[in-house]
Parts: structure tokens; C-alpha cells; sequence
């Protein structure tokens, strides 16, 4: 490692003059980079921010024609790949499709369910969203439907201001209206390439929040399994035990017997299908032959089972329309904006992470900006056709995988079957018990309780961990929206720690080498006499300077204090490493003149070594 004094001496000449400090060295002359205007600066920043993929560059030196094409290829993945669409295919995209849609039946009216929402509307919205999924998505084996975080959320959120049971038409209204602010929010970010804002849900938040959110939901469901009547709205885990254990005189041993007789045997057949990939088939049909034999089970004892309440009619039919019920105005829109905001970035980053996880296993590219557009549009479609937020969800997707979905064309065969049900086969759905409904749901998102991954994130950062754990508890003890708040907060709370408190070490040379490294992580590294070298892992701007500052000044303290207590030689030059810097503004650079002024006063010299930013440092530094 060469030491040298990077120092503009003329900023017309473009050139730096390094002068060497240790003997031997050579004098290099740099040439700066070439000169742009702030316009093209500019232009170049908002490109690396906003088109890190430079989306456009396959329309460059085509014909019109061909950038025809290659535009609705862009706005329409599905003119992708289905002009090279074969018969072969579509065996594969049929089973795929007949199987998602075992799953997708049973848990879109669950889910309706978890929202607060009539069975029906479940249904809705696993026919239209997975038609427009297809044309607009990039994923080949996303599976669209409802989910359960979304749902769980629109109904706390909706639920803490309107009664469902009250004013069920209000609280329709707001679902809707919800969805479609969803879909705008989510089409907005693709739309302006601002998907960055999902990242600040990171991953330790996610598993803290998802464990959260699947526990309360599996409470909640306590009142379909002991065939509880009167049970609390409320989400929090306290107010639910309480509920649970004020209301025994109520709890039914029929229905607990059937609900957890089905949940015990929809958890083994999830288990088996983890144990063995290829009976996958296993726990994918296993909600769907629970509502049946369960449906059968209350038909056929109906007289004996009066206590075991089901779901009664289901009204035939394609998806109404519900254009004329969106809520643009009144007391209760902002209810309706905000709900549809927070379970838009929730389904939103479920969606492209379940689309990312199976296109890395497949080695094909999803564009998440473009999958933003589709699952917004998708939303704002499914808000005009009696639908509730949909994305793309784990375990329909993971069916989609291993029941060897091609193309979204299993999307589109889920809906068709779907549409058959809506049709022709809601009657059967009569005696439905809803204690089935509840065990769907506990089996469905027990999944999402990744004890594993919180334990890696106690190994791996504390902090992430105390992230996670803030949006668990958060979400049992607190609300689901206020949890989901105090994890991002803590999550953004790292990022201006890392931000404003970067890391600085003090290095030294390994022996019979030019190598430096830093002295607390190499026992072979060693002091140079004289010198303290020091490395900044960080950019330098206004958010950090002065803590920079501060801990530089504490390193030369800490130097002095050992040079005395180890008779050591008086240190004389101070060498601030650059390498890691990748940016400074004007208060760094305000750092480094003060930081000089103070040393020579103290007859020390002060040198930058690999300042790749001299060009933006006075001559005076």
C-alpha cells in the first residue's frame, strides 16, 4: 500500500499531481474525468436511480415495427411467450390449474371470511384477478388469490371503525374502495419505478410480523373451532384469550371434535407433502376433501348437529358488478385510503418476493416493477368486480411449482374452474360448517411462523432480531397496523444508525508485505511507527461528519495514550484511507479542513490515500 498526497493543485488542467511521501515511490500523474454539464449530471443520476435496468434498451436501432411489437411485449408479457405456446405445454398447465384450484376455492371463501367479508366474494376474487394476472405478469407459476395477511389487516383495520354485522353494506363499500387505493398505490410505484419503498419492509420486520399476524389469526379462528356465538372483534391477543375463556358456557364439543378432527389431518397431509416433494398433490387437495366430507358429514346429521353452524346460500352467478359502490366521499374515505395503503405494500411485497423465490428456481427474470403495474391493475379491475386484495400467494404458488406449471395459462384454468363453481355448484356449498372454514385458515398460515429464521437472525444481528421481535409483539400485544409500524420504525432506525454512526478501524501492516489490514481483525497486522492509518467503510456527508469527526479525534487520543504506555515512537502523520468512500459532500469535505487545521496545529501531517473524489476536495485540504 503506497501512501500519497492526493491534492488538486489546478483545477483547469484536469490533472493531480501526487507527490510521494516515503522514498522510492514514483510520481503518477491522474487524469480527472472528463468535464459535464449539471444538466448531464443530472440526467445520469436520475438514470442510475430510477433505470437501474436501463428497460429500453432493446428498442434501440430497431425498425418501428419491430419496436411495436416490442412494446406490447413490454406492456403485455403475455405476447411474450404465448406466440411460442405449444399443446405440449397445456397438459401440464391444466393439471397445474385443476390443482390450484382445489386450494384456491376453500381458502378464497376462508379468507373472505378472515376480512369479515360474505363467502361469495372469496370466489370473485379468485376468477377475475388471475384473468388480468395472466396477460400483465411476468411470473410463469405465481398463484393469484386472496391471502391472508391482506385479509386479516383489512378486516382489523375496516372492522375498529365500521361493524360489519351493523352496516354491512358500508363496510362492503370500504372493502372495495380499499382494494381499488390499493391497486392505485401499488400501479403508481411500477408506474414511477419507486419500488425502493418496499424495501424498507426488511426481512427480519416480515418474520416478525408474519409469525405475529399467523398467531392471531389462528386465536381468532378459535371462535369457528369451540362454536363460540358472541366473540370479540378485536385482534389483540389479550382481549382474544379473554373472550375465549369468558364465553366456555358456550364452546360446542361437536364442533370442536369436527374442527379439530379436519385440523389435525390437514396439518399431516401439510406435513407429509414437506417430507415428500412429490405428494405435493397430498396437502394441496386436503382443504378441499375437508369441505366436502365435512359438507356431507353436516347434511347427513343435520338433525343431530344443530349446534355446528354453516354458511347457508351462496348466490350463483358471475362476479356483479361494484363500480357504483366504490366510496369516494364521506367521513369514512380516509378509513378506506389508509387501509388500502398498508395492505397494498404488504400484498404487494408478498407477491414479487413469492414471484422472485420461483423464477430464481426456474432461472428466468421477473421485473418488479412490472409486477407492481399487474398486481396493482389487478386490483383496481377487482375493485369494479365485487372483489377484496389479491397477490400472489406462497402456498398457491408452491402448488403451481411442483404440480409443474409452464405458463400463466394455470392461472387462467384456475379461474375457468372457478367460473364452473360460481356457475353451476354454489348450492353444495350450502352446508359448509364454518368450523371448517377456521381450520382452513390455522393450517394455512402456521406455515408462517419461521422460528428458524428468527433464530438465524439472533445468530446472525441482534438488531434484526429486536426488529423482529418489535413487530411480533407489536402485532399480538399492540394492533396489526401499529406493529407493522413499530417494525419499519425500528428497521429505519438501523439504516440511520448505519447511516449516521459508519464504521472506522485503525490499520496496520502485515509483516514483509505492502498488505495493510485492519489491526483488530488480523493478529499479523502491526503498527507502522509514526504513522496511525485510518479507514472510513462509508460516504462522507452532512449525517455523519461530525460523529466521524469526533471518533477520529478519539483515535489519535487512543494512539497517543498507547504510544506512551508502550514507549512507542511520537506519531507524526495521520493517513486517512479513502478507498471505501464513495461520496462526500460539502460537510465532508468542511471534515477534512478542520480536521487538517487541528493536526497541523498539533505538528501532524494529514494525508488522504485513495481518494477517488480528490477532483471534488480543494487544493486547500
Amino acid at each position: 500500500m503506497g501512501v500519497t498526497s492526493n491534492r488538486v493543485e489546478d483545477f483547469s488542467s484536469h490533472r493531480i499531481n501526487t507527490e510521494p511521501v516515503m522514498p522510492g515511490m514514483e510520481i503518477h500523474t491522474v487524469c480527472l474525468s472528463p468535464k459535464k454539464t449539471t444538466l448531464q449530471k443530472l440526467k445520469q443520476r436520475l438514470s442510475e436511480i430510477f433505470f437501474p435496468d436501463d428497460p429500453l434498451y432493446r428498442f434501440k436501432n430497431q425498425t418501428w415495427r419491430k419496436k411495436l411489437l416490442l412494446g406490447l411485449q413490454f406492456l403485455f408479457p403475455i405476447f411474450q411467450w404465448a406466440p411460442e405456446y405449444r399443446l405440449e405445454l397445456l397438459r401440464s398447465d391444466i393439471i397445474s390449474g385443476l390443482t390450484i384450484a382445489s386450494l384456491a376455492i376453500p381458502q378464497g371463501i376462508s379468507y373472505a371470511k378472515l376480512a369479515n367479508l360474505p363467502p361469495i366474494v372469496g370466489l370473485y376474487s379468485s376468477f377475475v384477478p388471475p384473468l388480468i394476472y395472466a396477460i400483465l405478469g411476468s411470473s410463469s407459476h405465481l398463484g393469484v388469490g386472496p391471502v391472508s395477511i391482506a385479509s386479516l389487516i383489512m378486516g382489523s383495520m375496516l372492522s375498529e371503525t365500521v361493524s360489519p354485522r351493523d352496516e354491512p353494506i358500508l363496510y362492503l363499500k370500504l372493502a372495495f374502495t380499499a382494494t381499488f387505493f390499493a391497486g392505485l398505490f401499488q400501479a403508481s410505484l411500477g408506474l414511477l419505478r419507486l419500488g425502493f419503498v418496499i424495501d424498507f419492509l426488511s426481512k427480519a420486520t416480515l418474520v416478525g410480523f408474519m409469525s405475529g399476524a399467523a398467531v392471531i389469526v389462528s386465536l381468532q379462528q378459535l371462535k369457528g373451532l369451540l362454536g363460540i356465538s358472541h366473540f370479540t372483534s378485536k385482534m389483540q391477543f389479550i382481549p382474544v384469550m379473554s373472550s375465549v375463556f369468558k364465553h366456555r358456557d358456550e364452546w360446542s364439543w361437536q364442533t370442536i371434535v369436527m374442527g379439530f378432527s379436519f385440523l389435525v389431518f390437514m396439518l399431516t397431509t401439510r406435513h407429509i407433502s414437506m417430507k415428500r416433494a412429490k405428494l405435493f398433490w397430498v396437502s394441496a387437495a386436503a382443504p378441499l376433501t375437508s369441505v366436502i366430507l365435512s359438507t356431507l358429514l353436516v347434511f347427513c346429521l343435520r338433525l343431530k348437529t344443530h349446534k355446528i353452524s354453516f354458511i347457508g346460500h351462496l348466490p350463483k352467478g358471475l362476479n356483479p358488478p361494484s363500480a357504483n359502490m366504490l366510496y369516494f366521499s364521506g367521513p369514512d374515505l380516509e378509513l378506506a385510503i389508509k387501509t388500502g395503503i398498508v395492505t397494498g405494500i404488504l400484498s404487494l411485497t408478498e407477491g414479487i418476493s413469492v414471484g422472485r423465490t420461483f423464477a430464481a428456481l426456474k432461472n428466468y427474470h421477473v421485473d418488479g416493477n412490472k409486477e407492481m403495474m399487474a398486481i396493482g391493475l389487478m386490483n383496481m379491475a377487482g375493485s369494479c368486480s365485487s372483489c377484496f386484495v389479491t397477490t400472489g400467494s406462497f402456498s398457491r404458488s408452491a402448488v403451481n411449482y411442483n404440480a409443474g406449471a409452464q405458463t400463466a395459462v394455470s392461472n387462467i384454468v384456475m379461474a375457468t374452474a372457478v367460473l364452473v363453481t360460481l356457475l353451476f355448484l354454489m348450492p353444495l356449498f350450502y352446508y359448509t360448517p364454518n368450523v371448517i372454514l377456521g381450520a382452513i385458515i390455522i393450517s394455512a398460515v402456521i406455515g408462517l411462523i419461521d422460528y428458524q429464521a428468527a433464530y438465524c437472525l439472533w445468530k446472525v444481528d441482534k438488531l434484526d432480531f429486536l426488529a423482529c421481535l418489535c413487530s411480533f409483539f407489536g402485532v399480538l400485544f399492540i394492533s396489526v397496523p401499529l406493529g407493522l409500524g413499530i417494525a419499519v420504525g425500528v428497521s429505519v432506525f438501523k439504516i440511520l444508525l448505519h447511516v449516521t454512526r459508519p464504521n472506522s478501524l485503525i490499520m496496520g501492516n502485515i509483516k514483509g508485505t505492502q498488505i495493510y489490514h485492519s489491526l483488530s481483525r488480523y493478529k499479523e497486522a502491526s503498527r507502522v511507527p509514526s504513522f496511525l492509518i485510518l479507514a472510513i467503510e462509508s460516504p462522507i456527508y452532512f449525517a455523519n461528519s461530525t460523529y466521524l469527526q469526533e471518533r477520529i479525534l478519539r483515535w489519535i487520543r487512543e494512539e497517543d495514550e498507547w504510544i506512551k504506555a508502550n514507549d512507542g515512537s511520537p506519531l507524526k502523520c495521520i493517513i486517512l484511507d479513502m478507498t471505501a468512500v464513495t461520496a462526500i459532500d460539502t460537510s465532508g469535505i468542511d471534515l477534512l479542513c478542520e480536521l487538517r487545521k487541528m493536526l497541523e496545529k498539533r505538528s501532524l501531517k494529514f494525508v488522504l490515500f485513495s481518494c477517488s473524489l480528490c477532483w471534488q476536495i480543494p487544493s486547500e485540504v
